[in-house]
């Protein structure tokens, strides 16, 4: 539920009725995983999906008998190889639901998600509460909650229950960072790719004239400062390990010491863009720099995956590609030339970005100041 908040909030403050449909248990293959929500309001309008089309006919109408009788709704969507198609879960799998009410009692919480904070709910899914969503602060036990991940948690104990309960307990964190280092046409194509796969945008580069928000309106933040000092700034509030570094400003000068710093934060992927000649001597120059063999490995460059990107925006697909893979522990293989399990589990890892001609020049403006020579 809170990943719809942004789309829940104008329909609840305008007093819609509205129910939540959730995800509490996936067996074999789904689309989404536990704690996915799609919601539907009294009149039929519809906000996210649990499977990709597969089951959200049964799901509007399991939503709409919840809030026509005022009561909580369970179902089971999907059967086995063989008889799941005709119940309409392409995927061959089976998911359990649960559909209960969300009104205004719940705006609170969900404009603390909207806000980017980490929040966590409990959905009850058992006993004369079941459907209850509990928005209190530590009210459930610690170890459901501790990696702030969407998890059916069977017994939960919230403080002052008479009994335990069986919770959903479903979370989001704070939207993952991308930092780009370098304000080119390329970075321009990235932020707004990235952006819209859910990531918070900061643009970093040291020419004033390039740095602007004009020239990347989708940033989160957009930042005039020598990357390495800006990352240098950045503290263990800042960055995480799903935080991702690319340093995309073709000038040794200025991403030599940035790889420095960046490669000594505890971020889950550092890469950088340059042609095979330009990486060789990067790398030559960052062991003089003191950065020994260890941390290179971490570095990711050339960026992005193989896809014949030449524009920038389909470098930015492949930069986010690789991220992409990076992060959830993904191949990068084409899923037909592979057997297994299509949706991996959210593994904290790491990211990266492409690479385009050796002799492609920073655009537009003069020069930053010169504090390297």
């Amino acid at each position: 539920m809170l990943e719809l908040a942004e789309r829940l909030l104008p329909l609840l403050r305008a007093g819609a009725e509205v129910a939540a449909i959730s995800v509490t248990r996936v067996l074999r293959s789904a689309p989404h995983g536990v704690g996915a929500t799609m919601a539907v309001t009294a009149d039929g309008t519809i906000i996210g999906s649990i499977s990709g089309g597969c089951v959200e006919g049964d799901s509007v109408a399991l939503g709409l008998t919840t809030l026509r009788n005022g009561t909580t709704g369970t179902a089971r969507f999907g059967f086995d190889d063989t008889t799941a198609h005709a119940a309409g879960l392409a995927c061959g799998g089976t998911i359990d639901v649960i559909s209960y009410v969300v009104g205004a009692e719940h705006i609170a919480v969900l404009e603390r998600a909207a806000s980017g904070e980490a929040v966590s709910i409990g959905v009850v899914t058992s006993g004369p509460g079941r459907g209850r969503v509990i928005t209190e602060p530590g009210l459930f036990a610690p170890a459901a909650v501790a990696g702030r991940e969407n998890v059916l948690v069977p017994a939960a104990a919230p403080s002052g229950a008479a009994e335990p309960l069986d919770l959903l307990v479903l979370s989001r964190a704070p939207m993952p960072r991308l930092i780009i280092l370098g304000a080119g046409e390329y970075t321009a194509a990235l932020c707004k790719v990235a952006t819209s796969a859910g990531y918070a945008v900061t643009v970093c580069d040291a020419w004033e004239s390039l740095a602007t928000r004009s020239r990347f309106p989708d940033a989160d933040k957009v930042v005039t400062a020598f990357p390495d000092e800006y990352l240098s700034s950045l503290t263990g509030d800042d960055i995480d390990t799903r935080t991702a570094i690319c340093v995309l400003t073709h000038d040794e000068r200025l991403d030599v010491p940035a790889l420095r710093v960046a490669l000594g934060m505890p971020v889950g992927f550092v890469g950088a863009m340059g042609a095979r000649a330009t990486v060789a001597r990067r790398a030559a120059l960052l062991r003089e720099a003191g950065v020994d063999d260890s941390a290179l490995s971490r570095l990711h460059s050339p960026l992005g995956l193989d896809l014949g990107a030449s524009t920038p925006g389909e470098t930015a697909l492949s930069i986010l590609a690789e991220i992409t893979a990076a992060r959830h522990g993904g191949t990068g293989s084409p899923l037909r030339s592979i057997s297994g399990p299509m949706h991996h589990s959210p593994a904290e890892s790491e990211a990266a970005c492409p690479v385009p001609p050796e002799d492609s020049a920073q655009d537009g403006g003069a020069a930053p100041r010169d504090r390297r020579r």
